[in-house]
């Protein structure tokens, strides 16, 4: 009879990571992924400090199965947060050596869902190619919470990851994906890096055409969230305030 196989949960974090302030963990995450979370002690992960600190505040919820110095976190190899592992190439197989000796493993980014916007999709096709089960928990996932709250075309809609930091590139890329959201309807969503918020957000009203409609969401389940969508004419009317230092997501579109 062969040993049973461990199971790799998609365990989704807080979208409070980086910020001044923290929301409730209870008021962010489930209780049940919250208790799922609390009966693992492995974990593949981008940075174990962050995770110690995110299983901590688990902890206060929900008794862990031990404690949080004992658990066993791996990170991913530097260069897959570098280049991302979303095309293929990093064989993730052998961090996932504890559940082919039936061990549970759980899988977790800095904030949101692992995997969605952020590395973790080299983990999960190990996972399928070993034939483990993977379970995706409930959680925040910052990129639909933005596109619900933007007004903006949720049947077609596109991630297109970062816009390049040179102005140039980027104004041509904000063109780019203007013209595709225009053309077929497709919401366009995008990031930039904290402190780049505002250079990006005056890129965008200054390069898009009037009538294009332009949203941010900054902050997304804290209570300083801030939500906002508009034609772009009235944003250069009465530009709406971005932090230049909290996680935003942007969304153009029509």
């Amino acid at each position: 009879m062969s040993a049973r196989l461990g199971r790799l949960y998609l365990v989704p974090a807080p979208l409070d990571f980086s910020c001044a302030t923290q929301a409730p963990l209870e008021n962010a995450i489930p209780k049940g992924t919250l208790q799922v979370a609390a009966s693992l002690q492995h974990w593949v992960c981008e940075n174990a400090k962050s995770t110690r600190a995110y299983l901590k505040r688990v902890g206060e919820i929900t008794p862990l199965c031990v404690p949080v110095q004992s658990m066993q976190l791996q990170e991913l190899p530097r260069e897959v947060h570098k280049k991302g592992d979303h095309q293929g190439g990093f064989d993730a197989q052998y961090l996932l050596k504890p559940a082919l000796t039936g061990s549970d493993v759980g899988l977790v980014s800095e904030a949101g869902m692992p995997a969605i916007a952020d590395p973790g999709s080299s983990v999960v096709r190990a996972a399928h190619t070993l034939g483990l089960q993977v379970i995706p928990l409930v959680g925040p996932v910052s990129l639909l919470l933005a596109l619900a709250a933007s007004g903006l075309n949720g049947q077609s809609f596109a991630f297109v990851g970062y816009l390049p930091a040179t102005p140039a590139e980027r104004n041509q890329k904000i063109k780019e994906l203007e013209s595709l959201a225009l053309k077929t309807g497709q919401t366009q969503l995008f990031i930039e890096t904290p402190y780049r918020n505002q250079a990006l957000l005056q890129a965008l009203i200054q390069g898009l055409q009037h009538n294009t409609r332009l949203a941010s969401a900054s902050g997304l389940t804290l209570d300083n969230a801030a939500c906002h969508s508009d034609l772009v004419k009235r944003w250069k009317q009465a530009p709406w305030p971005v932090s230049n230092d909290t996680p935003t997501v942007f969304a153009i579109g029509r």
